[in-house]
Protein backbone atom coordinates (compact mmCIF):
# COMPACT_ATOMS: atom_id res chain seq x y z
CA UNK A 1 0.00 0.00 0.00
CA UNK A 2 1.02 3.71 -0.72
CA UNK A 3 2.36 5.30 2.49
CA UNK A 4 0.01 8.48 1.50
CA UNK A 5 -3.13 6.08 1.07
CA UNK A 6 -1.63 4.47 4.25
CA UNK A 7 -1.88 7.90 6.01
CA UNK A 8 -5.09 8.87 5.43
CA UNK A 9 -6.71 10.10 8.69
CA UNK A 10 -3.93 10.12 10.81
CA UNK A 11 -3.14 13.38 12.53
CA UNK A 12 0.84 13.59 11.85
CA UNK A 13 3.60 15.41 9.80
CA UNK A 14 5.50 13.64 7.31
CA UNK A 15 9.38 14.47 5.99
CA UNK A 16 9.82 13.34 3.20
CA UNK A 17 8.55 10.62 0.04
CA UNK A 18 4.89 9.66 0.81
CA UNK A 19 4.82 7.53 -2.33
CA UNK A 20 6.57 4.65 -1.31
CA UNK A 21 4.91 1.37 -1.67
CA UNK A 22 4.51 -0.19 2.14
CA UNK A 23 4.42 -4.25 1.60
CA UNK A 24 4.72 -4.95 5.85
CA UNK A 25 4.46 -2.92 9.11
CA UNK A 26 6.41 -3.50 12.00
CA UNK A 27 7.42 -2.80 15.60
CA UNK A 28 10.17 -5.40 16.20
CA UNK A 29 13.17 -3.95 14.22
CA UNK A 30 14.52 -7.39 14.06
CA UNK A 31 11.40 -8.68 11.82
CA UNK A 32 11.74 -5.58 9.23
CA UNK A 33 13.18 -5.65 5.27
CA UNK A 34 12.73 -3.91 2.92
CA UNK A 35 9.42 -2.27 1.68
CA UNK A 36 8.74 -2.00 5.71
CA UNK A 37 7.21 0.42 7.57
CA UNK A 38 9.10 0.78 11.28
CA UNK A 39 6.77 2.03 14.09
CA UNK A 40 9.07 3.32 17.15
CA UNK A 41 6.94 2.72 20.28
CA UNK A 42 7.86 3.32 23.31
CA UNK A 43 7.87 0.59 26.22
CA UNK A 44 7.81 0.26 30.09
CA UNK A 45 11.38 -1.03 29.45
CA UNK A 46 13.18 0.14 26.31
CA UNK A 47 12.49 2.69 23.57
CA UNK A 48 11.49 1.64 20.40
CA UNK A 49 13.42 4.92 18.80
CA UNK A 50 16.89 2.83 19.64
CA UNK A 51 16.03 0.40 16.85
CA UNK A 52 14.84 2.83 14.24
CA UNK A 53 18.68 2.96 12.92
CA UNK A 54 18.74 -1.38 12.90
CA UNK A 55 15.00 -1.19 10.94
CA UNK A 56 16.71 1.13 8.48
CA UNK A 57 19.56 -1.30 8.40
CA UNK A 58 17.49 -3.72 7.70
CA UNK A 59 15.68 -2.11 4.18
CA UNK A 60 12.74 0.07 6.33
CA UNK A 61 11.61 2.48 3.78
CA UNK A 62 9.93 4.19 6.59
CA UNK A 63 9.42 5.11 10.21
CA UNK A 64 6.87 6.36 12.19
CA UNK A 65 8.20 8.12 15.06
CA UNK A 66 7.34 10.71 18.09
CA UNK A 67 10.19 13.27 17.21
CA UNK A 68 12.48 13.92 13.84
CA UNK A 69 15.24 11.63 13.80
CA UNK A 70 18.08 13.35 12.65
CA UNK A 71 20.29 10.57 12.05
CA UNK A 72 18.16 9.23 9.79
CA UNK A 73 17.17 12.44 7.54
CA UNK A 74 17.39 10.57 4.43
CA UNK A 75 14.52 8.23 5.39
CA UNK A 76 10.85 9.16 5.25
CA UNK A 77 9.58 10.15 8.20
CA UNK A 78 5.87 10.02 9.81
CA UNK A 79 6.01 12.21 13.26
CA UNK A 80 2.96 11.75 15.33
CA UNK A 81 2.14 12.84 18.63
CA UNK A 82 1.28 9.50 20.05
CA UNK A 83 2.80 6.26 18.40
CA UNK A 84 0.61 3.65 19.79
CA UNK A 85 -2.78 5.78 19.23
CA UNK A 86 -0.79 6.03 15.58
CA UNK A 87 0.12 2.01 14.81
CA UNK A 88 -3.27 1.18 15.50
CA UNK A 89 -4.75 3.06 13.22
CA UNK A 90 -2.18 2.81 10.49
CA UNK A 91 -2.57 -0.70 11.44
CA UNK A 92 -5.96 -0.76 10.39
CA UNK A 93 -5.24 0.99 7.64
CA UNK A 94 -2.82 -1.27 6.21
CA UNK A 95 -5.20 -4.17 6.63
CA UNK A 96 -8.89 -3.08 5.23
CA UNK A 97 -10.46 -1.73 8.62
CA UNK A 98 -11.23 -4.93 9.14
CA UNK A 99 -13.17 -4.35 12.07
CA UNK A 100 -15.50 -3.01 10.14
CA UNK A 101 -16.73 -5.87 7.99
CA UNK A 102 -17.23 -7.73 11.63
CA UNK A 103 -19.74 -7.55 14.36
CA UNK A 104 -17.23 -6.73 17.47
CA UNK A 105 -17.89 -7.99 20.93
CA UNK A 106 -15.61 -7.33 24.00
CA UNK A 107 -15.44 -8.57 27.58
CA UNK A 108 -13.76 -7.13 30.35
CA UNK A 109 -13.67 -7.43 34.27
CA UNK A 110 -10.92 -8.95 36.61
CA UNK A 111 -12.58 -12.05 36.46
CA UNK A 112 -14.92 -14.10 33.80
CA UNK A 113 -13.81 -13.07 30.74
CA UNK A 114 -13.05 -16.20 29.55
CA UNK A 115 -15.95 -18.23 30.74
CA UNK A 116 -18.07 -15.78 29.06
CA UNK A 117 -16.59 -15.58 25.53
CA UNK A 118 -16.67 -19.25 25.47
CA UNK A 119 -20.51 -18.78 26.50
CA UNK A 120 -20.80 -15.93 23.97
CA UNK A 121 -19.17 -18.24 21.08
CA UNK A 122 -22.05 -21.25 21.75
CA UNK A 123 -24.78 -19.10 22.36
CA UNK A 124 -24.11 -17.19 18.29
CA UNK A 125 -22.81 -20.16 16.68
CA UNK A 126 -26.63 -21.73 18.07
CA UNK A 127 -27.84 -18.84 16.33
CA UNK A 128 -26.23 -19.75 12.94
CA UNK A 129 -23.22 -17.21 13.12
CA UNK A 130 -19.64 -17.78 12.30
CA UNK A 131 -17.82 -17.05 15.05
CA UNK A 132 -14.05 -15.87 16.34
CA UNK A 133 -12.56 -15.77 19.92
CA UNK A 134 -9.64 -13.38 20.67
CA UNK A 135 -8.90 -14.16 24.52
CA UNK A 136 -6.45 -16.01 26.97
CA UNK A 137 -6.37 -19.37 25.96
CA UNK A 138 -6.46 -19.15 22.19
CA UNK A 139 -7.38 -17.39 19.33
CA UNK A 140 -9.99 -19.54 17.00
CA UNK A 141 -10.77 -18.61 13.76
CA UNK A 142 -13.11 -21.15 11.97
CA UNK A 143 -11.03 -24.91 12.34
CA UNK A 144 -7.88 -23.13 13.28
CA UNK A 145 -6.64 -22.45 16.99
CA UNK A 146 -3.38 -20.45 17.67
CA UNK A 147 -2.31 -20.47 21.50
CA UNK A 148 -2.23 -16.72 22.70
CA UNK A 149 0.39 -14.90 23.82
CA UNK A 150 -1.59 -11.74 24.90
CA UNK A 151 -5.33 -11.63 26.52
CA UNK A 152 -5.74 -8.89 24.23
CA UNK A 153 -2.51 -8.83 21.59
CA UNK A 154 -0.81 -5.31 20.02
CA UNK A 155 -3.17 -3.43 17.71
CA UNK A 156 -0.92 -4.20 14.75
CA UNK A 157 -0.95 -8.20 15.88
CA UNK A 158 -4.92 -8.06 16.71
CA UNK A 159 -6.04 -5.83 12.90
CA UNK A 160 -3.76 -9.09 11.35
CA UNK A 161 -6.12 -11.47 13.25
CA UNK A 162 -9.19 -9.42 12.41
CA UNK A 163 -7.81 -9.27 8.47
CA UNK A 164 -7.40 -13.26 8.56
CA UNK A 165 -10.61 -13.83 10.12
CA UNK A 166 -12.81 -11.97 7.37
CA UNK A 167 -11.19 -13.95 5.03
CA UNK A 168 -12.12 -17.23 7.11
CA UNK A 169 -15.92 -15.80 6.62
CA UNK A 170 -15.98 -14.85 10.54
CA UNK A 171 -19.01 -12.69 11.01
CA UNK A 172 -18.75 -12.49 14.92
CA UNK A 173 -16.12 -12.09 16.95
CA UNK A 174 -15.52 -12.46 20.89
CA UNK A 175 -12.82 -10.57 22.25
CA UNK A 176 -11.47 -10.17 26.08
CA UNK A 177 -10.10 -6.78 26.12
CA UNK A 178 -7.72 -6.57 29.41
CA UNK A 179 -7.42 -3.26 31.26
CA UNK A 180 -3.44 -3.24 29.60
CA UNK A 181 -4.42 -3.37 25.82
CA UNK A 182 -6.84 0.00 26.86
CA UNK A 183 -4.58 1.66 28.48
CA UNK A 184 -1.75 0.70 26.14
CA UNK A 185 -4.36 1.42 22.83
CA UNK A 186 -4.43 -2.12 20.97
CA UNK A 187 -8.00 -1.74 20.55
CA UNK A 188 -7.94 2.18 19.70
CA UNK A 189 -9.89 3.25 16.62
CA UNK A 190 -12.16 -0.23 16.93
CA UNK A 191 -15.96 0.66 17.72
CA UNK A 192 -17.43 -1.89 19.51
CA UNK A 193 -21.08 -3.32 18.38
CA UNK A 194 -21.68 -4.52 22.04
CA UNK A 195 -19.95 -5.32 25.40
CA UNK A 196 -19.42 -6.75 28.42
CA UNK A 197 -18.64 -5.30 32.02
CA UNK A 198 -18.20 -8.56 34.30
CA UNK A 199 -16.56 -7.11 37.49
CA UNK A 200 -13.30 -5.44 39.40
CA UNK A 201 -11.59 -6.52 42.07
CA UNK A 202 -7.81 -5.90 42.89
CA UNK A 203 -5.68 -6.82 39.93
CA UNK A 204 -2.67 -5.64 38.05
CA UNK A 205 -1.70 -2.92 40.39
CA UNK A 206 1.73 -3.62 39.61
CA UNK A 207 0.96 -1.80 36.13
CA UNK A 208 -1.70 0.63 37.01
CA UNK A 209 -0.72 3.25 39.58
CA UNK A 210 -4.05 2.45 41.95
CA UNK A 211 -7.24 0.99 41.66
CA UNK A 212 -9.06 4.22 40.18
CA UNK A 213 -6.25 4.08 37.17
CA UNK A 214 -7.13 0.53 36.94
CA UNK A 215 -11.03 1.52 36.46
CA UNK A 216 -10.50 4.11 34.57
CA UNK A 217 -8.68 2.36 31.84
CA UNK A 218 -11.41 -0.57 31.72
CA UNK A 219 -14.16 2.14 31.38
CA UNK A 220 -12.25 3.16 27.95
CA UNK A 221 -14.68 0.28 26.28
CA UNK A 222 -17.93 1.33 27.13
CA UNK A 223 -16.83 4.95 25.80
CA UNK A 224 -16.40 2.56 22.38
CA UNK A 225 -19.15 0.82 22.23
CA UNK A 226 -23.05 1.12 20.81
CA UNK A 227 -24.58 -1.30 23.09
CA UNK A 228 -23.54 -2.46 26.90
CA UNK A 229 -24.73 -5.11 29.42
CA UNK A 230 -23.08 -3.94 33.14
CA UNK A 231 -22.99 -6.06 36.25
CA UNK A 232 -25.05 -3.84 38.81
CA UNK A 233 -24.20 -6.32 41.55
CA UNK A 234 -20.43 -5.23 41.27
CA UNK A 235 -19.34 -2.63 43.36
CA UNK A 236 -18.38 -0.22 40.81
CA UNK A 237 -21.40 -1.72 38.04
CA UNK A 238 -23.67 1.43 38.86
CA UNK A 239 -20.67 4.05 37.60
CA UNK A 240 -19.54 1.67 34.57
CA UNK A 241 -23.01 2.22 33.33
CA UNK A 242 -22.88 5.88 33.95
CA UNK A 243 -19.79 6.31 31.57
CA UNK A 244 -21.57 3.95 29.02
CA UNK A 245 -21.97 6.23 25.78
CA UNK A 246 -24.33 3.70 23.90
CA UNK A 247 -27.62 1.76 24.17
CA UNK A 248 -27.12 -0.28 27.80
CA UNK A 249 -28.74 -2.33 30.15
CA UNK A 250 -27.88 -4.51 33.27
CA UNK A 251 -27.89 -7.50 34.70
CA UNK A 252 -27.78 -8.97 38.17
CA UNK A 253 -29.03 -11.35 40.62
CA UNK A 254 -29.40 -9.67 43.66
CA UNK A 255 -30.38 -6.26 42.13
CA UNK A 256 -33.21 -5.45 40.02
CA UNK A 257 -31.73 -5.18 36.52
CA UNK A 258 -32.97 -5.86 33.21
CA UNK A 259 -31.88 -9.23 33.13
CA UNK A 260 -31.55 -11.13 36.10
CA UNK A 261 -31.18 -15.01 37.54
CA UNK A 262 -33.64 -16.34 39.82
CA UNK A 263 -34.91 -19.64 41.19
CA UNK A 264 -30.96 -20.50 41.84
CA UNK A 265 -29.63 -24.20 42.63
CA UNK A 266 -25.74 -24.21 42.35
CA UNK A 267 -24.44 -27.72 42.40
CA UNK A 268 -21.66 -29.90 42.17
CA UNK A 269 -21.94 -30.41 38.23
CA UNK A 270 -23.49 -26.89 37.37
CA UNK A 271 -26.66 -25.04 38.45
CA UNK A 272 -30.22 -24.35 37.22
CA UNK A 273 -31.97 -20.81 37.10
CA UNK A 274 -34.95 -19.21 35.76
CA UNK A 275 -33.69 -16.45 32.81
CA UNK A 276 -35.54 -13.26 33.34
CA UNK A 277 -35.30 -11.13 30.11
CA UNK A 278 -36.86 -8.20 29.38
CA UNK A 279 -38.50 -10.44 25.87
CA UNK A 280 -39.23 -13.57 28.15
CA UNK A 281 -38.19 -15.85 30.14
CA UNK A 282 -36.20 -19.55 30.06
CA UNK A 283 -35.10 -22.25 32.32
CA UNK A 284 -31.41 -22.63 31.92
CA UNK A 285 -28.94 -25.79 32.74
CA UNK A 286 -25.56 -24.48 33.18
CA UNK A 287 -23.29 -27.16 33.01
CA UNK A 288 -19.97 -25.55 34.73
CA UNK A 289 -20.91 -24.86 38.88
CA UNK A 290 -20.53 -21.65 40.37
CA UNK A 291 -22.54 -18.63 41.49
CA UNK A 292 -19.52 -16.57 39.51
CA UNK A 293 -20.46 -18.67 35.63
CA UNK A 294 -24.54 -17.57 36.49
CA UNK A 295 -23.09 -14.00 36.22
CA UNK A 296 -21.40 -14.60 33.27
CA UNK A 297 -24.06 -16.59 32.02
CA UNK A 298 -26.32 -13.69 32.60
CA UNK A 299 -23.98 -11.29 30.52
CA UNK A 300 -23.61 -13.14 27.38
CA UNK A 301 -27.39 -13.79 27.55
CA UNK A 302 -27.84 -10.34 28.01
CA UNK A 303 -25.32 -8.54 25.48
CA UNK A 304 -26.45 -11.61 22.69
CA UNK A 305 -30.18 -10.56 22.65
CA UNK A 306 -29.03 -7.26 22.75
CA UNK A 307 -27.68 -7.73 19.36
CA UNK A 308 -30.98 -9.85 18.06
CA UNK A 309 -30.56 -13.19 19.19
CA UNK A 310 -33.26 -14.88 20.11
CA UNK A 311 -34.06 -16.61 24.19
CA UNK A 312 -33.88 -20.10 22.15
CA UNK A 313 -30.55 -20.14 21.13
CA UNK A 314 -29.42 -18.14 24.03
CA UNK A 315 -30.89 -21.32 26.37
CA UNK A 316 -29.10 -23.51 23.74
CA UNK A 317 -25.90 -22.15 23.58
CA UNK A 318 -25.56 -21.58 27.10
CA UNK A 319 -26.43 -25.04 27.54
CA UNK A 320 -24.17 -26.61 25.80
CA UNK A 321 -21.46 -24.94 26.99
CA UNK A 322 -20.06 -28.54 29.44
CA UNK A 323 -16.42 -27.07 30.67
CA UNK A 324 -13.94 -24.21 29.53
CA UNK A 325 -10.29 -25.53 30.13
CA UNK A 326 -8.57 -24.24 33.44
CA UNK A 327 -11.62 -22.87 35.30
CA UNK A 328 -13.35 -25.14 37.54
CA UNK A 329 -12.23 -27.69 35.68
CA UNK A 330 -12.54 -31.22 37.47
CA UNK A 331 -9.74 -33.46 36.79
CA UNK A 332 -10.01 -37.79 37.33
CA UNK A 333 -8.61 -38.76 40.13
CA UNK A 334 -9.40 -42.66 39.76
CA UNK A 335 -10.78 -44.00 42.57
CA UNK A 336 -9.09 -42.33 45.29
CA UNK A 337 -12.91 -40.96 46.39
CA UNK A 338 -11.14 -36.80 46.26
CA UNK A 339 -11.70 -34.85 43.70
CA UNK A 340 -8.93 -32.23 42.21
CA UNK A 341 -10.15 -29.40 40.82
CA UNK A 342 -7.87 -27.25 38.44
CA UNK A 343 -9.03 -23.18 38.49
CA UNK A 344 -7.02 -19.94 36.82
CA UNK A 345 -7.78 -18.28 39.72
CA UNK A 346 -5.17 -15.92 40.32
CA UNK A 347 -6.52 -13.20 42.19
CA UNK A 348 -8.12 -12.43 45.44
CA UNK A 349 -11.69 -12.20 44.11
CA UNK A 350 -11.45 -15.17 42.16
CA UNK A 351 -9.95 -17.62 45.03
CA UNK A 352 -12.39 -16.39 46.69
CA UNK A 353 -15.43 -17.27 45.00
CA UNK A 354 -13.89 -20.90 44.09
CA UNK A 355 -13.07 -21.73 47.41
CA UNK A 356 -16.70 -20.27 48.70
CA UNK A 357 -18.20 -22.69 45.92
CA UNK A 358 -15.97 -25.67 46.59
CA UNK A 359 -16.85 -25.09 50.35
CA UNK A 360 -20.75 -25.39 49.41
CA UNK A 361 -20.49 -28.69 48.49
CA UNK A 362 -17.57 -30.49 49.73
CA UNK A 363 -18.13 -33.80 51.93
CA UNK A 364 -14.68 -33.51 53.57
CA UNK A 365 -11.85 -30.90 53.57
CA UNK A 366 -11.20 -28.25 51.60
CA UNK A 367 -7.15 -28.52 50.60
CA UNK A 368 -5.96 -25.22 48.74
CA UNK A 369 -2.58 -25.84 46.82
CA UNK A 370 -1.72 -21.76 45.41
CA UNK A 371 1.36 -19.55 44.91
CA UNK A 372 1.63 -16.33 42.99
CA UNK A 373 3.04 -14.48 40.46
CA UNK A 374 6.69 -12.60 40.54
CA UNK A 375 7.06 -9.38 39.09
CA UNK A 376 3.11 -8.70 39.70
CA UNK A 377 1.25 -7.03 42.21
CA UNK A 378 2.83 -7.91 45.36
CA UNK A 379 -0.28 -5.87 47.46
CA UNK A 380 -2.51 -9.09 46.89
CA UNK A 381 0.04 -11.86 48.09
CA UNK A 382 -0.75 -10.98 51.96
CA UNK A 383 -4.31 -10.64 50.69
CA UNK A 384 -4.45 -14.23 49.25
CA UNK A 385 -2.83 -15.74 52.08
CA UNK A 386 -5.41 -14.75 54.58
CA UNK A 387 -8.26 -15.57 51.97
CA UNK A 388 -6.61 -19.34 51.37
CA UNK A 389 -6.39 -20.02 54.77
CA UNK A 390 -10.15 -18.60 55.93
CA UNK A 391 -12.13 -20.79 52.98
CA UNK A 392 -9.72 -23.87 52.87
CA UNK A 393 -9.09 -26.61 55.40
CA UNK A 394 -5.88 -26.93 54.63
CA UNK A 395 -3.10 -25.09 52.31
CA UNK A 396 -0.04 -25.81 50.67
CA UNK A 397 1.68 -22.89 49.32
CA UNK A 398 3.47 -23.06 46.77
CA UNK A 399 5.29 -21.31 43.56
CA UNK A 400 3.80 -20.48 40.37
CA UNK A 401 5.97 -18.20 38.01
CA UNK A 402 8.03 -16.83 40.04
CA UNK A 403 9.58 -15.12 36.97
CA UNK A 404 12.90 -13.37 37.87
CA UNK A 405 11.69 -13.22 41.93
CA UNK A 406 12.83 -15.79 44.37
CA UNK A 407 10.40 -18.04 44.93
CA UNK A 408 11.01 -18.49 48.77
CA UNK A 409 10.09 -14.16 48.75
CA UNK A 410 7.46 -14.52 47.07
CA UNK A 411 5.86 -17.22 49.60
CA UNK A 412 7.28 -15.31 52.48
CA UNK A 413 5.05 -12.41 51.03
CA UNK A 414 2.22 -14.42 51.20
CA UNK A 415 2.47 -15.97 54.44
CA UNK A 416 2.51 -13.30 56.15
CA UNK A 417 -0.82 -12.82 55.65
CA UNK A 418 -1.42 -15.54 57.01
CA UNK A 419 -2.69 -15.80 61.06
CA UNK A 420 -3.69 -19.56 61.32
CA UNK A 421 -1.95 -23.12 61.71
CA UNK A 422 -3.47 -24.69 58.85
CA UNK A 423 -0.70 -24.21 56.24
CA UNK A 424 2.62 -25.51 55.30
CA UNK A 425 4.82 -24.30 52.33
CA UNK A 426 6.43 -26.77 49.91
CA UNK A 427 8.27 -24.63 47.53
CA UNK A 428 8.80 -27.27 44.79
CA UNK A 429 4.86 -27.23 42.85
CA UNK A 430 5.13 -30.51 41.94
CA UNK A 431 5.79 -31.98 45.42
CA UNK A 432 3.05 -29.62 46.44
CA UNK A 433 0.77 -31.38 44.49
CA UNK A 434 2.07 -34.56 45.52
CA UNK A 435 1.64 -33.96 48.96
CA UNK A 436 -2.08 -33.40 48.60
CA UNK A 437 -2.44 -36.11 46.48
CA UNK A 438 -1.14 -39.26 48.92
CA UNK A 439 -2.51 -37.26 52.04
CA UNK A 440 -6.15 -36.24 50.74
CA UNK A 441 -9.14 -38.53 51.96
CA UNK A 442 -12.26 -40.27 51.09
CA UNK A 443 -14.68 -36.87 49.99
CA UNK A 444 -11.75 -34.21 49.99
CA UNK A 445 -11.50 -31.66 47.56
CA UNK A 446 -8.27 -30.49 45.93
CA UNK A 447 -8.12 -27.04 44.51
CA UNK A 448 -4.83 -26.54 42.45
CA UNK A 449 -5.34 -22.72 41.72
CA UNK A 450 -3.21 -20.15 40.11
CA UNK A 451 -2.33 -21.72 36.79
CA UNK A 452 -5.42 -22.98 35.19
CA UNK A 453 -4.88 -23.74 31.44
CA UNK A 454 -1.14 -22.57 31.48
CA UNK A 455 1.75 -25.22 30.51
CA UNK A 456 4.33 -24.00 32.06
CA UNK A 457 6.18 -22.42 34.81
CA UNK A 458 7.90 -19.31 34.06
CA UNK A 459 11.13 -19.02 36.00
CA UNK A 460 14.33 -16.82 34.95
CA UNK A 461 12.39 -15.65 31.51
CA UNK A 462 12.36 -19.43 30.72
CA UNK A 463 9.22 -21.41 30.36
CA UNK A 464 9.25 -24.78 31.45
CA UNK A 465 6.25 -27.28 31.16
CA UNK A 466 4.44 -27.50 33.59
CA UNK A 467 0.55 -28.42 33.00
CA UNK A 468 -0.81 -29.63 35.74
CA UNK A 469 -3.40 -31.54 34.03
CA UNK A 470 -0.44 -33.91 33.09
CA UNK A 471 1.14 -33.60 35.89
CA UNK A 472 -1.70 -34.80 38.58
CA UNK A 473 -1.79 -37.81 35.87
CA UNK A 474 1.83 -38.83 36.38
CA UNK A 475 1.54 -38.36 40.36
CA UNK A 476 -1.33 -40.49 40.50
CA UNK A 477 0.41 -43.42 38.29
CA UNK A 478 3.74 -42.87 40.74
CA UNK A 479 1.01 -43.17 43.62
CA UNK A 480 -0.95 -45.84 42.25
CA UNK A 481 2.13 -48.39 41.71
CA UNK A 482 3.11 -47.93 45.22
Amino acid sequence: MILEKLLENIPCEVRGRTDIDITDIEFDSRKTGKGSLFFCIKGFETDGHKYAPKAVENGAEAIVTSYFMEELADVTQVIVEDGRKAMALISANFYGNPSRKLRMIGVTGTSGKTSTTYMLRSILEKAGRKVGVIGTISIVMGDRVIPSEHTTPESKDLQKILADMVDEGIQDVVMEVSSHSLYLDRVYGIEFDGSIYTNLSQDHLDFHKDFEHYFLAKSILFRNTRKAVINTDDSYGQRMYDLCTGEKCTFALERDADYRAEEVVYGVEGSTFTLRAPDGERKIELAIPGRFMVYNALGAAAITEMLGTDLDAIKEGLEAVKNVPGRVEQLDSRKHGYKVVLDYCHKPEALKDVLEMIKGYAKGDVICIFGCGGNRDREKRPIMGRIAEDNSDFVVVTSDNPRFEEPMAIIDEIVAGMEKSNHMVIEDRREAIRYALTHARKDDVILLAGKGHEDYQEIKGVHYPFDEKVVVRELLDEIDKQ
